[in-house]
């Protein structure tokens, strides 16, 4: 991959994360969501793998929404602008995971075979996002202790993250093996 497209991904991806979090904490929540459909729509079109990337996207939006919408529903966090549900994700949060999957064929991608990196990236790179969103952007609060809370979004994540990855890896080789049948 080309040095300029992973960087364009990473730098692309934080931006989104930040108009996502900057965008609920300060009330304009559909900030987010069009940052992100510009990001996905943009690897898409110039990613160089955007079959891979939809694969992805299908992928990552139901984990992710499953994942903070526990949190969620569980009265662990309370995200701002939650919006259309209370109890659930909400949908600056679904763009934050859709640009998220946009990374993982891209300047993610090394850790595709590397579970046991990918677990460690999500067990600290996660709770760092959430507590990064609940402390400079007020996008998020933690309800319930917040070292309970870091845990909790620690293993969430230290599954969630190798898991997409596996997933992934599988239905792409099933779908090859079909193609040569």
């Amino acid at each position: 991959m080309r040095l300029w497209l992973k960087i364009a991904n990473v730098v692309g991806y934080q931006m989104v994360w930040l108009c996502c979090v900057a965008g609920a904490g300060q009330g304009v929540a559909w900030l987010g969501p069009v940052a992100s459909l510009v990001f996905v729509l943009g690897m898409l079109a110039f990613g160089g793998k955007a079959r891979d990337d939809l694969r992805l996207l299908v992928l990552a939006l139901p984990v992710g929404f499953a994942l903070d919408s526990a949190f969620a529903y569980s009265g662990w966090l309370r995200y701002a602008q939650a919006w259309p549900w209370v109890d659930a994700a909400p949908l600056w949060i679904w763009a934050v995971w859709a640009a998220f999957a946009m990374t993982l064929n891209h300047s993610m991608a090394f850790l595709r075979y590397r579970p046991g990196l990918s677990a460690l990236l999500g067990f600290v790179g996660g709770p760092l996002a959430y507590f990064s969103a609940a402390g400079a952007f007020d996008a998020v609060d933690f309800i319930a202790p917040v070292p309970w809370v870091i845990a909790a979004l620690a293993i969430g994540w230290a599954l969630a993250l190798p898991s997409t990855f596996w997933i992934d890896t599988f239905l792409s080789r099933h779908k090859r093996a079909q193609a040569h049948s």
